[in-house]
């Protein structure tokens, strides 16, 4: 039985003008180590909350954007170690023990952003905790066994039961949240079947206008993949299926841990020749190889999946395994929308030849403009004004004004006036 987050009253909204202090606010959130969609959206709450602190696990210097860099972080102990750091995963034992001296205690408010364990932070008696939920623990939940099979002696030492009691300790954690927010309806499933809570929803940001439509002359052959370099996203499944068919060509964008694996199996099954390794790049260099790839692959189960949007928002189809937030992102033809990318449904390299084939024969059918359009809807200012309201409905004073929807809108009509005069030139060309 799904029980109904205990809201119970909400906190009031305090007025300076009548000397009563606003209620203090602290942030916690996993780690901090990279750009990835988490980040993103945290930039976002960073945003409505400039003078909040953030409390995290790992802190790398230069790793995250300088909105984030240049607001107050405090790292756990476990972030003092250069080695611990680069293999964080790998100390999910004592995640319990650092997050119970998170300094949060204090805050009238607490705001996590959590898909491992960042909605454990301690919280005082009568202060409110809100969870923006990425995921419920992967490690923990749906990737267990893979997890065990990678770890180390510490991990192996405590077997099942220590596995045990790591889900006890999540469970308990789940119930020191007094509301929960998913990502997506996919993650909100996931809130209800191992916390046995509800939870609204609220999607990810876009940062639509980061990304244009190129030129049609630009647009090359090569797919696309935008990942961390972790085992669950798949992108070996993207290798070999270029190594049944060695015709087509990949590009890769990202780091992570199964990097040189990956590029062995690439080398290995004969695909190497055709895939290209671009490692980590900045925002500007992935905005233009988005916008001149033949299509995205996003080939594994995301939460939600900030990137495919992406690719739809610089005008390119997506190519997406039928499951997970992709089915809330992704729209195939034969609907009452305009399409924005195919489905193959089974995590096999031949259905996902059989997906290029079926996106290179219709491949004129999809509309680099509705494909930007479909990307407006997930658009930051969209993002915003959300948690405005959330934040709003906690008691939490929040910065700027109801401006958010409008730069959405004033997006939507730059989009219309750039399709018009696609359009006329387009017309022209023909004419002439």
């Amino acid at each position: 039985m799904i029980s109904p987050s205990p809201r119970g009253a909400r906190g009031e909204e305090r007025n300076p003008d009548r000397g009563i202090a606003a209620p203090r606010v602290a942030i916690a959130h996993d780690w901090l180590i990279g750009m990835r969609g988490g980040e993103r959206c945290l930039e976002g709450f960073l945003e409505l909350l400039p003078t909040a602190t953030v409390h995290t696990l790992f802190h790398e210097p230069g790793t995250v954007s300088k909105r984030i860099e240049s607001h107050s972080i405090q790292a756990s102990v476990l972030s003092r170690f250069r080695a611990a750091r680069r293999r964080h995963r790998m100390l999910l034992p004592l995640y319990p023990f650092a997050m119970e001296q998170f300094e949060t205690r204090d805050a009238d408010r607490l705001l996590s952003l959590s898909h491992c364990a960042a909605k454990a932070a301690p919280k005082r008696d009568g202060a409110r905790h809100t969870c923006y939920c990425f995921t419920p623990a992967r490690y923990l939940w749906d990737l267990a066994d893979d997890y065990l099979d990678r770890a180390g002696w510490l991990q192996r030492l405590g077997g099942q039961a220590w596995f045990d009691e790591l889900r006890a300790w999540d469970r308990s954690t789940a119930a020191g949240v007094d509301r929960f927010i998913a990502i997506s309806h996919h993650v909100a499933d996931r809130i209800a079947r191992h916390y046995g809570r509800e939870a609204e929803v609220i999607y990810p940001p876009v940062e639509v206008d980061r990304f244009q439509i190129a030129p049609e002359s630009e647009v090359s052959d090569a797919y696309l993949i935008v990942s961390a370099l972790v085992e669950y996203k798949g992108v070996d499944l993207a290798i070999r299926a270029l190594a049944k068919d060695p015709s087509r060509r990949l590009k890769i964008i990202g780091a992570g841990p199964m990097a040189e694996r990956w590029q062995t199996l690439a080398r290995d099954s004969g695909a190497g020749q055709n895939i290209e390794w671009l490692g980590r790049v900045d925002d500007a260099q992935v905005a233009y190889e988005m916008a001149r790839c033949r299509a995205f692959i996003l080939p594994c189960d995301e939460d939600f999946g900030i990137t495919p949007l992406e690719a739809m928002a610089a005008g390119r189809p997506v190519v997406a395994l039928r499951k997970g937030g992709a089915l809330e992102t992704v729209v195939p033809h034969g609907t009452s929308s305009p399409a924005t990318g195919v489905f193959f449904s089974e995590p096999d390299p031949q259905a996902l030849l059989e997906a290029f084939d079926q996106l290179e024969e219709g491949l004129e059918g999809f509309d680099p403009r509705a494909l930007r359009a479909r990307a407006r809807e997930f658009d930051r200012p969209i993002f915003l004004e959300k948690i405005r309201r959330v934040l709003r409905e906690e008691g939490i004073s929040v910065e700027g004004s109801r401006s958010e929807e409008k730069d959405s809108r004033a997006g939507q009509r730059a989009d219309s006036r750039a399709s018009q005069s696609v359009a006329m030139s387009r017309l022209l060309n023909t004419r002439l």
